[in-house]
């Protein structure tokens, strides 16, 4: 019989495992406190936990899901990018991001991803499976044990922008973010987690009326301001059209201090002329407190298609959304001499990486 891993639980079904076990219920407080906020690395730290019981647990459940095989960190900015391998010999990367008040986690949801967005690095192995809950809880547990458990360490933002489409792996994504929210297991907070989407329209809205999904912040990959251009560089536009999905969001209902990320990567020629920005400005029209806008200059990589603006006209298209009113932030992307900015996680060859 495989194995389950407990990273798999919401609190629920945590504590319904336990009763299952004919163990007292508070030992789902205490293997949730061990897991979540201990973050220890082995069974055998569990010490308030009797070996009888740790055995068992030992012999029923897997501990860890992914396998550190390498790390990268920059010399620049401090970012550290995890290459990760799993049970089925399958790579993922996560990304740590040190910020000026907080630290930021970049997750993957998928191996590969199969939405093919032209400027993406990850899209060129296409969609190869789903990752598991434990999967994605994991990467956040292991970085942070990987990185210290000091204040001035802790991860505080999750965003869902890694490798893959987060709402195509749906309950997965809805699961590790009951878990990453539950003040009974990690504890973080609803507003410092971000779902980055390439715009399913269908599953967005999925998520909305989802009363077992925590409203945590949503980004729109959106890229483009027209549907034309949308769909030479993000083939998914066919099926989800622009402008069916701005009218979307725009109805979406959301709690107080919440705005929806409208994600822009700039590609030289093709999107960050002057007249792409009053376009974008008037798709957002009358709404325009409800979103903001982040601005990422491309990242190059080996044989992209693009080129990166120059400095200059990502300064103006900021200024002209500016000029309506509209929030606009250039999101100049850490990680770039590690291959960890916006669009470059992909699997490569571990001689490229430290070697742990």
């Amino acid at each position: 019989m495989e194995k389950i891993n407990l990273k798999d639980l919401n609190y629920k079904e945590l504590k319904d495992w336990v009763l299952n076990q004919n163990w007292k219920p508070f030992r789902a407080n205490q293997i949730a406190k061990w897991l979540y906020t201990k973050k220890v690395d082995s069974y055998d730290k569990m010490t308030d936990i009797s070996k009888d019981i740790r055995e068992i647990l030992k012999k029923h459940t897997q501990f860890d899901s992914l396998q550190l095989v390498s790390y990268k960190k920059s010399t620049k900015d401090g970012s550290i990018k995890f290459l990760w391998r799993l049970k089925d010999k399958n790579t993922i990367e996560t990304v740590f991001i040190p910020e000026d008040n907080h630290n930021t986690l970049c997750v993957s949801t998928q191996v590969g991803c199969a939405v093919g967005c032209k400027f993406c690095f990850t899209t060129k192995d296409g969609l190869i499976r789903n990752l598991s809950t434990a999967e994605i809880v994991d990467q956040y547990l292991q970085v942070q044990r990987f990185v210290g458990l000091e204040p001035e360490k802790r991860i505080s933002n999750i965003v869902y922008m890694g490798m893959g489409e987060p709402l195509a792996n749906y309950e997965n994504v809805k699961k590790s973010i009951q878990i990453l929210t539950d003040k009974n297991l990690a504890g973080l907070s609803n507003r410092k987690i971000t779902i980055s989407s390439s715009g399913i329209i269908h599953q967005i809205l999925k998520m909305y009326n989802d009363k077992e999904f925590p409203q945590v912040r949503l980004a729109i990959s959106l890229n483009a301001p027209d549907q034309k251009t949308r769909e030479e560089i993000m083939p998914i536009s066919q099926t989800n059209k622009l402008q069916e999905l701005m009218k979307v969001i725009d109805n979406l209902p959301l709690k107080a201090g919440y705005r929806i990320m409208l994600e822009y990567v700039l590609l030289k020629g093709i999107n960050d002329r002057p007249h792409h920005a009053h376009k974008l400005a008037k798709l957002i029209g009358k709404n325009k407190k409800k979103f903001k806008v982040n601005l990422i200059p491309f990242n190059p990589y080996p044989e992209a298609l693009y080129e990166r603006p120059e400095e200059k006209d990502i300064l103006l298209f900021q200024k002209i959304l500016w000029d309506y009113d509209i929030s606009a932030f250039i999101r100049w992307s850490k990680g770039q001499d590690i291959s960890a900015a916006c669009g470059q996680l992909r699997k490569k060859e571990i001689s490229n990486l430290i070697k742990i």
